[in-house]
């Protein structure tokens, strides 16, 4: 029986890591991509007139630090003359955040 429950909490957190996962793609797909690209590169139209940074390349992801990633989605980004170059990230929960840094890591080639 304690082997039953023991495989039954691997199995329930395995499944929750899968979809929290499954989420910040989506999120991702949905909310960055326009701009960032699917692969993070930010080779789109909005990308390069934004100026946005190349996530895949190891220089860049070595420079993002977790902290100021999550409050950059949290709280949107402006630039120096305060023209918003990214909206805050409201409609998505601390945790889909935190999934959403994670996410950004993995697009490193």
């Amino acid at each position: 029986m304690k082997k039953l429950i023991i495989l039954a909490v691997i199995l329930g957190a395995s499944v929750a890591i899968t979809a929290r996962a499954a989420d910040a793609k989506d999120n991702w797909s949905t909310l960055c991509a326009k701009c960032h690209g699917e692969d993070g590169k930010g080779a789109t139209k909005m990308g390069t007139r934004l100026g946005c940074k190349d996530f895949s390349d190891a220089k860049v992801q070595a420079d993002i630090k977790d902290d100021a990633a999550f409050k950059a989605l949290k709280e949107g980004l402006k630039s120096d003359d305060d023209k918003t170059l990214m909206k805050p990230m409201d409609t998505l929960s601390d945790d889909e955040i935190k999934a959403l840094v994670a996410y950004v890591h993995t697009l490193k080639s």
